[in-house]
């Protein structure tokens, strides 16, 4: 790409600003939110709500509450066959991916595929998570993991809605 064809001017800024302001402000809040709880896992906790943070800011305010709903059923979804599985099971990369296909498999029937692809990522986190933290209960693994995300999607709600001006995030 030539470098004149590189576009940098206002807008870009912005959304440049506000990409990294609310993936900070994400990453602080859960990974203190993670800390309260389960200390071993906060650096996790805080990368996750960012991550969420950044799938969920979207191109207009709109768009951006619908995007986090989603990600927060995605990740309902997730949590939950994740936290079945562990309560029975301990974490093994064949348990994995077979929580890992139901999870999509339930997100394509719910009409949700681009979330269930989300979704199969929670089941990831937590189960990564439960091999690196075998004493961190399954209930609790996957209730941060639920918290983490919905923190980091209201950490963008609230900064599209506070935002001054319309901003538009080039996709």
């Amino acid at each position: 790409m030539a470098l004149a064809a590189l576009k940098l001017g206002r807008e870009q800024i912005r959304v440049a600003v506000l990409s990294a302001v609310v993936s900070t402000l994400a990453y602080l809040g859960g990974s203190r939110f993670t800390a309260l709880f389960h200390g071993a896992s906060a650096g996790v906790g805080g990368l996750w709500s960012m991550i969420s943070a950044v799938v969920v800011l979207q191109a207009t305010r709109r768009a951006t509450l619908t995007s986090a709903g989603l990600r927060v059923l995605g990740t309902l979804i997730g949590a939950a066959i994740s936290w079945f599985y562990l309560s029975i099971f301990p974490y093994s990369l064949v348990g994995m991916t077979i929580c890992i296909g139901l999870t999509v498999l339930l997100g394509q029937t719910t009409g949700t595929p681009d979330h269930a692809r989300l979704a199969a990522i929670t089941v990831a986190v937590i189960m990564i998570t439960s091999a690196a933290h075998p004493t961190l209960s399954p209930a609790l693994n996957a209730a941060l993991r639920l918290a983490e995300s919905c923190i980091g999607a209201g950490i963008t709600v609230l900064a599209a809605h506070l935002w001054p001006e319309v901003w538009r995030i080039q996709r």
